[in-house]
C-alpha cells in the first residue's frame, strides 16, 4: 500500500534521502524512526506529494504519487506534524471544505463530520472558530479531516502531539482498529515508547538511509542490546541518555 523504490532526494548539495526502499503492507502500522535530519520528513513530504523526489519513485495504494497524484491522494489521509487550518472557519466548516475537495455527497459528509467530531470530543465545539481552539483540539480536527473520506492509507506525523492522555489513548486504539480493517498506517514519531506500543513493524533511518527494520525485539537483538531505546542509540550514534544527563548535572554543579 506504500512503496518506495530507490527513493532519493537532495536539497542542493545535501543528500536527505539515499535510495530508500520501503514496502508497507495492508493492515500494517509501520513506525518510522530516526534522529533529526535522518530523512523522515522528506519521506513523508514525497509520499504526500508536497515535494518531488530527485530520483526513484513512491507509490500509494499502487499509484505513483508523481505521475498519478490525484488517484494517490484520493486514497490517502495525512496528519502533518503542525496542524494547518483555515482558522477563521469553524471546525464544521473546515470539514465541509475538506469533504468538498474529496467530492463527498454533502449530507453524508455532514453526518460523518458530526460523528467524527463528537467521537473525538469536539461535538460541543464544532461551530466555534478554529482560532479559539487549543493545539490539541486543532490536532483532533486535522485527524477528523484525514479520516473523513475513509482513506486506505494514513500517514501520521507526530499525531499525538498536543493531545491529553485520554485523547491519545483513543487515537492509539483507533489506529489498532483501522489496521484490523486492513488500512495501512505510516506512523512517524520521536517518542519511542509510543511507537513500540502502537506499531507492528519499525524502520529506522539515519542520514537518509534505512539502517534497521523489524519488530522492536528484532531490532534490539540485531544491535545486541536489550531494548529499542538502546538499539536506537547504538544504531544512530546517539550518546547514552544517562551519560548526557550526568554531564548536564555536573555542568550545573560547577561554580
Amino acid at each position: 500500500m506504500i512503496r518506495t523504490e530507490q527513493l532519493t532526494h537532495a536539497y542542493g548539495e545535501t543528500l536527505a534521502l539515499d535510495r530508500l526502499d520501503l514496502d508497507v503492507r495492508p493492515g500494517e502500522v509501520l513506525g518510522l524512526l530516526g534522529p533529526n535530519g535522518a530523512g523522515k520528513s522528506t519521506t513523508v513530504k514525497i509520499l504526500t506529494g508536497l515535494i518531488q523526489p530527485s530520483a526513484g519513485r513512491a507509490l500509494v495504494a499502487g499509484f505513483d504519487i508523481v505521475q498519478q497524484p490525484i488517484e494517490a491522494k484520493q486514497r490517502l489521509g495525512y496528519v502533518p506534524e503542525q496542524p494547518v487550518l483555515y482558522e477563521t472557519l469553524t471546525a464544521a466548516e473546515f470539514l465541509e471544505v475538506i469533504s468538498a475537495l474529496h467530492h463527498l455527497e454533502p449530507s453524508l459528509a455532514r453526518q460523518r463530520s458530526e460523528e467524527l467530531l463528537t467521537l473525538l470530543g469536539l461535538g460541543g465545539a464544532q461551530h466555534q472558530r478554529l482560532t479559539t481552539f487549543s493545539k490539541g483540539m486543532k490536532q483532533k480536527v486535522v485527524l477528523a479531516a484525514a479520516l473523513l473520506h475513509r482513506p486506505d492509507v494514513l500517514i501520521l506525523d507526530e499525531p499525538l502531539d498536543g493531545l491529553d492522555a485520554n485523547s491519545a489513548r483513543v487515537v492509539k486504539e483507533l489506529l489498532r482498529s483501522l489496521s484490523q480493517q486492513g488500512r495501512t498506517i505510516l506512523f512517524c514519531s520521536h517518542i519511542l515508547e509510543v511507537v513500540e506500543r502502537v506499531c507492528t513493524r519499525i524502520v529506522i533511518l539515519d542520514k537518509g538511509r534505512l539502517i534497521a527494520e523489524g519488530t522492536p525485539a528484532e531490532i534490539a537483538a540485531g544491535a545486541s542490546v536489550a531494548t529499542l531505546d538502546e538499539a536506537f542509540a547504538a544504531l544512530t550514534g546517539v550518546r547514552d541518555a544517562g551519560a548526557i544527563s550526568g554531564d548536564i548535572v555536573r555542568a550545573l554543579e560547577r561554580p
